[in-house]
């Protein structure tokens, strides 16, 4: 076995958690939660990643309330699913993983609209790509009050979180979700404590990381997934990310799991890969979005050639302006991959579309070693089953017919 490779693949602690490696199962969201609960379709997906052998599986997209969703059925973290969230992580358990709860908030990135809420509302007052053509075409500006509701309800789902048996929280920072469109110049047209200059576009953060601290302890891992570069002109880049990276890790992060690019304009700078526009667009139930995504799409979604470690540059620099540990994620498709994160100086490696094709990765890499690479084409048509009953699957070993 590789050194490199052995190093991965034997435990490791982060924050007080032992993991019995450092490969980690990265959040992809996994469309597994019926009416907002957590489902058995959610519970065995998790379980087989842990009987697969990752150290870490991450639930995806657990909204902090009801107005944080981008779609009704969504899993929201109250206590009405604590039954279902303790039988999850249970089955993890059973199996020798650990989990974590990625927790998000989607600010007005969303065709969500509860009752009470007349728009979703982010940073700035804006237009709400996703929610055009379904009755809430404009996003409104967070008053403070708002900003401190949202903050009590991260502290509250983190504690519904610990006392549901979860081993760490991710905080979800990228993406463009809400703590995202915060971060990014792009995005934060504010004028007051919250806007303008990076320290205070990381306000909303670093109040959300010291309000979630507070509610887990000092001991509890948590992390957060943090973008290196938003993937366009004019948003966040990756300077700005190492300052915020810095400022987390002086206000007591765990880790980062470095990634990119907006779900609202460059997805396919997360991806790479071939376009799942194609098997998305006979999805869509709305006709005038399926209209606009066959039309206009493209934009959003260009087949974008996939290279191995494709984010390697950028979090090189990151990897250079902070000591805390770092996860890599992005492009990690091949034993020789892994050795050259290692080799960078990455903490841990997170993986998506590589254990949806084979949740026994961690198994086959400890015995083929050096040989092991994944089997994954980068077809990316996992992205478009989300929206399939049964949830997100690899089309490669578990065909499927989108239409």
């Amino acid at each position: 076995m590789n050194p490199q490779l052995d190093t991965l693949l034997q435990p490791a602690r982060l924050a007080g958690l032992q993991l019995r490696n450092r490969l980690i199962k990265t959040a992809t969201f996994e469309g597994m939660c019926p009416g907002g609960i957590p489902g058995d379709d959610l519970i065995n997906h998790h379980a087989a990643m842990a009987r697969g052998g990752v150290g870490l599986t991450t639930v995806a997209y657990c909204g902090v309330s009801p107005d944080g969703l981008t779609f009704p059925d969504q899993m929201w973290m109250h206590a009405g699913i604590l039954p279902q969230l303790q039988r999850l992580t249970a089955a993890v358990h059973a199996e020798g993983g650990a989990i974590s709860a990625q927790l998000a908030h989607c600010g007005y990135f969303s065709r969500n609209r509860p009752h009470n809420i007349p728009r979703p509302r982010g940073p700035s007052a804006c237009i709400n790509q996703y929610g055009l053509f379904s009755g809430i075409p404009f996003g409104g500006a967070m008053g403070i009050a708002d900003i401190g509701r949202t903050v009590a309800e991260y502290v509250a789902a983190a504690s519904l979180v610990r006392d549901a048996g979860f081993d760490a929280i991710e905080i979800h920072m990228g993406h463009g979700y809400l703590l995202s469109q915060f971060i990014s110049p792009a995005l934060n047209k504010r004028r007051d404590p919250y806007g303008g200059s990076l320290e205070n576009r990381m306000r909303l953060p670093l109040q959300v990381l010291a309000a979630v601290r507070g509610a887990v302890g000092p001991d509890f891992p948590i992390l957060a997934k943090l973008n290196l570069s938003d993937g366009f002109k004019g948003g966040l880049d990756i300077e700005d990310a190492c300052l915020a990276a810095r400022l987390l890790e002086q206000a007591g992060l765990d880790a980062i799991v470095m990634s990119g690019g907006l779900v609202s304009r460059t997805p396919m700078f997360l991806f790479r890969g071939d376009s799942p526009l194609p098997q998305m667009v006979p999805l869509e139930k709305n006709p005038l979005q399926r209209t606009a995504m066959k039309w206009f799409g493209g934009a959003s979604f260009p087949d974008l050639p996939f290279e191995e470690l494709y984010f390697l540059e950028l979090a090189r620099q990151m990897r250079r302006a902070v000591s805390m540990p770092l996860v890599y994620l992005g492009g990690v498709a091949s034993a020789e991959g892994m050795v050259r994160a290692v080799n960078e100086g990455f903490d841990f490696l997170a993986l998506g579309r590589a254990l949806l094709n084979d949740p026994h990765l961690p198994q086959r890499l400890q015995h083929e070693g050096a040989t092991w690479r994944s089997d994954c084409t980068h077809c990316n048509q996992c992205v478009a089953s989300m929206g399939l009953p049964g949830g997100i699957r690899c089309v490669l070993n578990q065909p499927v017919v989108f239409a």
